[in-house]
């Protein structure tokens, strides 16, 4: 009897343990640092100092490199997580915002926001491939899972940038609504999903044909259509969900990526930024600018569990396993 206890206190305690001891970086615009949360006990365990204001952040294939984009400092630094020190300095161009990295873990497509280009480096090197020119005010960058298209977004220009990596020119534009802040691909990459702040609306692209297939538009009730600011987007691998964070309307709108209904908003912090699933994509996590703080979001009740307290003007945020 006392061994059937002991096996069944084991059994439950494996099953209410972590799958994993994932780590979240959030970058703090205003503080110039980056909190470290433990995702498992939802705790910040450490303040790291960065470059001036760092909005966008990345993480290498491997998960050993930390990419930030320290925006005021005009630089990409490069942290390694096994030491927590800046080990490198990336020629970055002026004002960088949003970054993507390249398939091959080599080239790095950075957005500079000021110079109306996109600036293309060797991560190994620390050289500058290539300049592109693209539209005013260059934010959102994606590149394409087969690495076929760097994406640019211009926010002034209203258009989404089709970058040929094998050329490193642009080669297309499709135009979308007011203000696109962010792209992100599907896991196959045939669809090119694009916030627009200002418009309001998520532009779902298909990649073949560079056109726009679906407008999304969200309604929130009590919360007034002016407020309504998509920004980020995330996808789950298995396309059953996309969550778009929508900036001052303080939720995230919940989308059925397969049908592009939109299924639920959920109340989070003050001007929801950008999002980052859990290796696992059980837990998403989001970063609230205003109230500097980042939301717990539970992906199988779609429920948010709780709110972590970071630095000033959460911004990026990345999980590593």
């Amino acid at each position: 009897m006392r061994r059937l206890f002991v096996y069944s206190a084991l059994a439950s305690a494996l099953l209410s343990a972590p799958s994993f001891a994932a780590t979240a970086y959030i970058s703090n615009e205003k503080d110039n640092s980056i909190s470290v949360i433990d995702v498992a006990t939802q705790t910040v365990t450490a303040t790291l100092p960065v470059g001036k204001r760092p909005r966008g952040l990345l993480l290498s294939s491997d998960n050993t490199l930390l990419y930030i984009c320290a925006s005021d400092s005009d630089t990409v630094q490069v942290m390694d997580l096994a030491t927590r020190q800046i080990i490198k300095q990336l020629p970055s161009g002026a004002d960088p915002e949003q970054f993507a990295l390249h398939p091959n873990d080599r080239w790095l497509y950075i957005s500079n926001e000021d110079d109306s280009l996109v600036t293309v480096v060797d991560t190994q090197d620390s050289k500058v491939l290539a300049q592109v020119d693209v539209g005013v005010e260059p934010e959102g960058m994606a590149v394409s899972p087969d690495g076929k298209w760097a994406i640019n977004t211009s926010e002034t220009t209203n258009m989404v940038h089709w970058i040929d990596t094998a050329t490193q020119t642009l080669v297309d534009s499709t135009l979308v609504d007011q203000r696109p802040r962010h792209v992100e691909f599907n896991k196959d990459g045939s669809q090119l999903w694009a916030s627009a702040e200002i418009g309001g609306t998520v532009s779902v692209i298909d990649v073949a044909s560079r056109s726009i297939i679906k407008t999304l538009k969200f309604q929130i009730k009590g919360v007034h259509p002016d407020k309504v600011q998509p920004v980020g987007v995330k996808l789950t691998r298995d396309g059953k969900y996309a969550f778009v964070a929508l900036g001052p309307a303080n939720h995230i709108a919940v989308v059925d990526a397969k049908t592009f209904e939109v299924l639920d908003y959920l109340l989070v912090g003050r001007r929801v930024w950008h999002m980052a699933f859990t290796p696992d994509e059980k837990t998403l996590l989001a970063t609230n600018g205003i109230s500097g703080d980042v939301s717990v979001v539970d992906v199988d009740s779609l429920k948010v569990t709780k709110s972590i307290k970071v630095g000033r003007y959460p911004w990026g945020v990345v999980v590593t396993p």
